[in-house]
């Protein structure tokens, strides 16, 4: 059974959301495809962390995809 998350990344399978096919296909052929950047910047639950997955996700058949996540970085630890 479905439901709405408020707790972390969406699945499809498991949470009502968005479709996100028309947006994926957007950002790869007018940033990706281009070799451009892109920012993904909104306020809290607002998909952010959903798109990126998701968007690593389609890439996968065209690209080899690096996930990188920076936030256990400190600069106490250096």
């Amino acid at each position: 059974m479905r439901y709405f998350n408020t707790e972390g990344v969406c699945r499809p399978d498991v949470h009502y959301m968005v479709c996100l096919d028309d947006r994926l296909d957007k950002i790869k052929r007018l940033y990706v495809d281009q070799g451009k950047y892109f920012i993904i910047n909104r306020g809290r639950q607002y998909g952010k962390t959903t798109t990126l997955k998701a968007l690593a996700e389609y890439l996968k058949k065209d690209y080899v995809v690096i996930a990188m996540d920076f936030q256990m970085m400190s600069t106490a630890s250096l």
